[in-house]
């Protein structure tokens, strides 16, 4: 016999820190661990407050120290404790522990669940903020295999005892969540701040994975974080798992590539080899220290009336993964600040690849209004040591603008000149002229009326993906 949980009833409000603890304990199949290391045990005390917890909890434990962690968990090859590596080892590792201790024979009904952390809080001098992972591997049937969801934090409060205290409350609502909400996980990633400021602690990763979310698609929830204000960017790649922008930005050459990509179309293709092209070229270009980024913003993703259309989404995404690229998805209008979240996580070379059109736009003062220094305050942040546009030209009456021959604002023009000729702006040539009469609104009118033509302007694989998959309203004649 197994027991299940399935469907179980909300609360009409949301539940207090106690209710929501309470009621996993007095849940007499739900059966677990907690290992925390790095912000003491803040998840395990709001169980332990509540009462009951004698039935629930089978350990605690916090392996602070270094060699005692390695002893039971193993050394982490690159030195790094704070790691989604870790976390899975230390839940790959208590589940095991459970499964061998624990007698299903004799307990044939417990849903058993391990949740783990692994945080850095604020350093003394309040230079670093903090960060740190926490998840849950569990079941919420005694004969299903484990589910888990990983999520990766940071936060943004200044006191030590303040990220504790977001980080348990945020834990706590992990463990319920998994149990009350796997069946609605847009609700469950709402439902982490419960009780909690939402400037306080910032979610940038989530993945969730196993049986009870094999219907998940981990690109939307990524998505849905953006559009919560849980974060301002996310990335995945071309797995379609979402990965932590810290880590894959982290001291690397970027390119960045930002767009529609409604499809993808050969211009965009060219933007991105022609740019490969150049920094290949540099005296100390190396590949393994090199990044390329397609990035979509959050309003590129709306609709005329303000919603995401995610089947959209999902269609670009689905282009852009089949071609091993990675995906970052932001609420950065501005490229300035785009730049500025970069330069968080490297000191190398940033190049932006854009069109003349979109460097016509950086020069236009009325998207600055809202900064108190204006446009000069945005370019400080835009154009900072290492940071480089790559412009794609366009045709405008036959003529091919670039650098040379655009026009900005009568205002900005010795600004743009001073820019120029400080080769911050550096124009992309050998590319082919008929591709500049390829526009991507053009192609996906094409692709739904069924006109002929459209082939030749995207690549060979996305055509045949997009015929194959049904894309943006294909249709077979």
């Amino acid at each position: 016999m197994s027991i299940s949980l399935k469907g179980d009833q909300p609360f009409e409000n949301i539940p207090s820190v106690k209710a929501k603890a309470l009621r996993i304990n007095l849940n007499e199949h739900i059966y677990g661990t907690f290992a925390e290391i790095g912000a003491g045990q803040e998840v395990a005390r709001h169980f332990f407050r509540s009462g009951g917890a004698s039935g629930t909890i089978a350990k605690t434990m916090s392996a602070y120290d270094k060699a005692f962690s390695d002893a039971i968990y193993g050394e982490e090859p690159d030195n790094r404790y704070v790691s989604e590596s870790r976390l899975k080892k230390m839940l790959s590792h208590e589940v095991n522990l459970l499964e061998s201790r624990m007698d299903r024979k004799e307990h044939p009904n417990k849903m058993f669940f391990t949740y783990a952390n692994t945080v850095a809080t604020i350093d003394f001098a309040k230079k670093y903020r903090g960060h740190g992972w926490m998840g849950i591997k569990f079941q919420t049937d005694s004969s299903e295999d484990y589910s888990e969801i990983l999520i990766h934090v940071r936060f943004n409060l200044f006191e030590a005892r303040a990220q504790q205290e977001a980080l348990g409350l945020m834990g706590l609502n992990l463990i319920y969540g998994a149990y009350y909400k796997h069946n609605e996980p847009r609700k469950l990633l709402k439902y982490l701040y419960d009780h909690l400021d939402p400037g306080a602690i910032e979610i940038d990763t989530v993945n969730f994975s196993g049986p009870l979310f094999k219907d998940v698609d981990n690109r939307v929830m990524s998505l849905e974080l953006v559009k919560n204000g849980m974060t301002e960017a996310v990335m995945f790649g071309p797995d379609g798992n979402n990965i932590l922008p810290a880590r894959v930005l982290y001291k690397k050459n970027i390119l960045a590539i930002r767009g529609s990509f409604r499809p993808v179309t050969k211009v965009n293709e060219d933007m991105f080899d022609k740019s490969i092209e150049i920094m290949s070229h540099e005296q100390d270009f190396d590949e393994n220290k090199h990044l390329t980024v397609f990035e979509i913003t959050l309003s590129n993703l709306k609709t005329s009336n303000g919603d995401v259309n995610e089947l959209d989404f999902i269609h670009r995404a689905t282009l852009l993964c089949s071609l091993g690229l990675t995906v970052m998805i932001t609420n950065f209008k501005e490229y300035y600040r785009l730049a500025e979240y970069f330069s968080n996580y490297t000191q190398e070379k940033i190049v932006l690849t854009m069109g003349v059109n979109n460097l016509v736009e950086i020069f236009d003062e009325k998207y600055y209004s809202h900064l108190s220094g204006g446009i000069l305050e945005a370019f400080g942040k835009l154009f900072y040591k290492n940071l480089r546009i790559f412009l794609y030209p366009m045709k405008v009456n036959g003529d091919i603008i670039n650098s040379n021959n655009l026009h900005v604002a009568p205002r900005m023009k010795n600004l743009y000149k001073f820019f120029k000729f400080n080769n911050k702006v550096i124009d992309i040539f050998g590319f082919d002229k008929n591709l500049l009469d390829i526009y991507s609104q053009k192609v996906l009118q094409m692709i739904k009326n069924n006109e002929e033509g459209w082939e030749k302007m995207i690549p060979k694989k996305v055509t045949k993906l997009i015929k194959e998959k049904k894309l943006f309203g294909f249709k077979e004649l």
